[in-house]
């Protein structure tokens, strides 16, 4: 590894398979390339970088954004359910079988 290249990761998990991969690139590389450039687009032919999102430690990013040395890249897969919809649903089902108040919803 030269001054001008630097060590990153790429991730990206399923129910059934996670995959975690040491890339070494350029600097100046964008976060397009550096997947790319991982292999993982070949190992989980269901990605498409156009329509999901990516991050670097947990934070989202643009594509188009540069990694830092010992960066992780994360492709996130879209959210089967609404948080926000399944937790309203646990406090009217908490509701509905008498373990929260009717009203204000406090646990009994």
């Amino acid at each position: 590894m030269t001054d001008q290249q630097i060590s990153i990761e790429v991730a990206y998990a399923t129910p059934q398979k996670q995959a975690l991969l040491e890339v070494v690139i350029e600097r100046g590389t964008t976060v397009e390339q550096a997947i790319r450039a991982s292999g993982i687009l070949k190992r989980f032919p269901d990605i498409d970088l156009d329509q999901q999102k990516v991050g670097i430690w947990n934070r989202t990013c643009k594509l188009t954004d540069e990694p830092n040395k010992g960066d992780r890249i994360e492709i996130y897969r879209p959210l089967i359910a609404d948080p926000k919809e399944t937790r309203r649903l646990r406090a009217e089902k908490a509701k509905d079988e008498g373990r929260a108040n009717k009203i204000t919803g406090a646990k009994l």
